[in-house]
């Protein structure tokens, strides 16, 4: 890749992703505050949408913390811990395989389910398929790029996306030279992870940042209610619910009698 190309993937390249992904995002929650949803299918193939998306998720929440703390802790932190780097290359390699298999074989189930059920592929967009297809690919050459790794446990090469990642988000100039010279893998693996930020608020991708993670700690009861009004039914985790008393008209008598005139 020539310099100036290199140049333009991983030093300009970079900042336009990430201000389409941050004001893009910002627009849509304001304008299209209706379309801010993951849109569901989960009355068809339900158990293998249980399957699939539970181990996606579960996977790729393991991939982005690994992604975010490898990359973006500074490097004299883990000098300070002594942790080596050498160390810190097998543990990536470790526990990223593992939640990468995982993630794996969940988004091949979500794959193979919206592209062979014709059902569910009627009711997909096009930026459905397509988002789905891009996390697909990139997930297989982040699974690519453990051969690689095995061939640098040093652990310098990956100090380089280290020091790349945080000069750009500190603004530091020239910083696409340190990943000049590369594996291509990993170029590739950068360069299709920057523009799944770049799609990002045009996709279904959003729901990310609404995600309920408040839910699993919720104090209070889900109520609802049958076509009887007389009758509600409740629905509660773990916790001993009593049933409501049935809703009748407010009575305006009064409490006490009142004072004679």
């Amino acid at each position: 890749m020539s310099e100036t190309l290199n140049y333009l993937v991983f030093g300009w390249y970079p900042y336009l992703c990430l201000t389409v992904f941050l004001f893009g995002s910002l627009i849509r929650f304001d304008r299209e505050q209706y379309t801010w949803r993951s849109g569901s299918s989960q009355l068809l193939r339900r158990r293998q949408l249980f399957w699939g998306s539970n181990l996606f998720h579960v996977g790729i929440l393991l991939i982005f913390m690994g992604h975010f703390v490898g990359l973006l802790t500074p490097i004299w932190i883990f000098d300070a811990l002594g942790i080596s780097h050498t160390f810190k290359q097998w543990l990536a390699i470790v526990v990223g395989g593992v939640a990468g298999i995982m993630c794996f074989v969940g988004i091949t189930l979500l794959v193979h389910r919206r592209l062979f059920d014709s059902r569910i592929r009627k009711t997909s967009s096009f930026g459905d398929i397509a988002v789905l297809l891009m996390l697909y690919a990139q997930l297989i050459l982040g699974l690519s790029t453990i051969s690689v790794s095995l061939n640098h446990l040093d652990g310098h090469e990956m100090v380089k996306f280290m020091y790349w990642a945080q000069g750009i988000l500190t603004l530091q100039p020239g910083v696409s030279a340190l990943v000049a010279d590369v594996s291509p893998i990993f170029k590739l693996h950068l360069f299709l992870g920057m523009t799944i930020f770049l799609v990002f608020p045009f996709t279904r991708l959003v729901h990310v940042w609404s995600a309920p993670i408040w839910y699993l700690g919720r104090p209070g009861y889900q109520v609802v209610r049958t076509r009887h009004a007389n009758r509600p039914v409740i629905h509660a985790g773990a916790r001993d619910v009593r049933p409501i008393a049935p809703q009748t008209r407010p009575s305006f008598a009064p409490t006490r009698p009142m004072p004679a005139e």
